[in-house]
């Protein structure tokens, strides 16, 4: 069904998806697939939130759509009862931008890991970000390769003791967020699996956004990395470790909210300072909505790329600019005088002056 073939009276929620006409609940969204992650696996929290938030948001369960690539976490569109696909391994995204252009009906998520997003599914997502396709990417990151057994990923740390790397990685570790912002991504985010009311608070901004928005999820993995997020899990640490970003309002955090974050005078660049040696009129006020992208991805260099002693957590940036999937659909609209059906016109568009038949 194409969003033409909805009823006139069918109401729409959150980026346009038709909202369902009947109260659902979290059992409406759980499927009747056995869940087969390790005991104590973060991705328990993130999938129970999910199924928990798609209902409150009013969302149709035929109008959801879950692709993901390989690994773990790529095992959740089993465990949503609504259309999914267990795709390729770092293709989620490719595959994703097909499924948002053709059914602009339907609410697309992909579901990732930071092996399959950020090592072979690198190129597919930075553009998918780039050309800001109406969909949202769940990017679960536990700094390890989880369904291999082990082998460090492209978000572990240097000097990180695993199969692959038994005298500890070489490798400078991506910054997801820097990555999304780099490629000037629309919606970026950093939640944490434990934390289900930001967690969820995230995802509803998320779905509200009209246009790629991309969500990393510290996710823990208890067989493998077990213990990786302690600094931002840990009552005494926490604190201190965790940066909570919220639009219009000072960068505060610490105990007793004596540390803050400012943009160094000279360098421009930001950094952490106590606020009772700067005085809390030299703190940034955050602005999600910043245009320039630079702003949002100064945030994300605050993250401690080692034992996450320091994190920004929450929507770094959420502005607005017409989606791929959109535009495309203008287009084809344009080439076919408003007729989507004509196809004789859009085939000669396609077939240009470089098209010749030639008789027998």
């Amino acid at each position: 069904m194409t969003t033409t073939d909805q009823p006139a009276t069918t109401p729409r929620g959150l980026a346009g998806v038709p909202l369902a006409v009947e109260p659902l609940n979290r059992k409406d969204f759980t499927s009747d697939q056995e869940v087969r992650w390790c005991p104590g696996c973060g991705d328990y929290a993130v999938l129970s939130a999910f199924q928990s938030f798609m209902p409150q948001a009013g969302i149709r369960r035929e109008n959801t759509m879950i692709i993901s690539g390989i690994g773990c976490s790529s095992r959740f569109p089993y465990y949503v009862d609504s259309y999914g696909m267990h795709s390729i391994h770092g293709r989620a995204p490719a595959i994703a931008t097909g499924v948002a252009t053709a059914r602009e009906d339907l609410g697309v998520w992909v579901v990732t890991g930071d092996g399959d997003a950020l090592s072979i599914g690198g190129n597919h997502l930075i553009h998918a970000l780039r050309r800001n396709v109406n969909f949202t990417i769940l990017l679960f990151n536990n700094r390890i390769y989880g369904l291999t057994k082990g082998q460090y990923s492209p978000t572990s740390e240097i000097g990180k003791i695993t199969k692959s790397t038994p005298m500890g990685s070489l490798d400078n570790p991506f910054n997801p967020l820097s990555l999304a912002l780099g490629a000037e991504a629309t919606f970026v985010a950093r939640t944490v699996d434990s934390d289900r009311k930001h967690l969820t608070s995230i995802l509803t901004a998320a779905a509200e956004h009209r246009g790629s928005a991309f969500i990393e999820i510290y996710q823990n993995c208890p067989i493998f990395n077990d213990g990786a997020f302690d600094a931002l899990k840990d009552r005494d640490t926490a604190a201190d470790a965790i940066i909570p970003l919220t639009h219009g309002e000072p960068i505060v955090f610490g105990a007793d909210d004596r540390l803050g974050v400012r943009r160094d005078p000279v360098s421009g660049a930001f950094e952490v300072v106590e606020i009772a040696d700067v005085g809390v009129e030299a703190l940034v006020v955050h602005d999600a909505h910043a245009e320039d992208p630079s702003y949002a991805f100064g945030l994300s260099r605050l993250t401690d790329a080692g034992a996450l002693s320091r994190s920004p957590i929450g929507v770094l940036r959420q502005v607005d600019r017409p989606a791929y999937d959109d535009l495309a659909r203008e287009q084809v609209r344009t080439a076919t005088g408003g007729t989507e059906a004509d196809d004789a016109a859009l085939q000669s568009l396609i077939a240009g002056r470089d098209t010749w038949t030639v008789a027998g």
